[in-house]
């Protein structure tokens, strides 16, 4: 299962989910969807968006964790 930490990272960068849904050019509730695994699916230019304002790489926010 790929679990995502955006919110981990926002944590570390002290930077509120408000602000880089507006960076970015997303809704607030898009993000917290993001934020909160309720998506299947993110387009690599969200990705590219979210990695350039936080400084990060894809394996920051995204993590695989075997199924037990």
């Amino acid at each position: 299962m790929i679990v995502l930490r955006l919110d981990r990272v926002l944590a570390d960068r002290k930077m509120r989910s408000k602000d880089l849904a507006e960076r970015v050019g997303l809704t607030e509730a898009n993000l917290s969807r993001i934020k909160t695994g309720r998506i299947s699916a993110v387009r690599f230019s969200t990705l590219d968006a979210i990695c350039r304002e936080l400084g990060c790489q894809p394996g920051d926010i995204l993590e695989y964790v075997p199924d037990e």
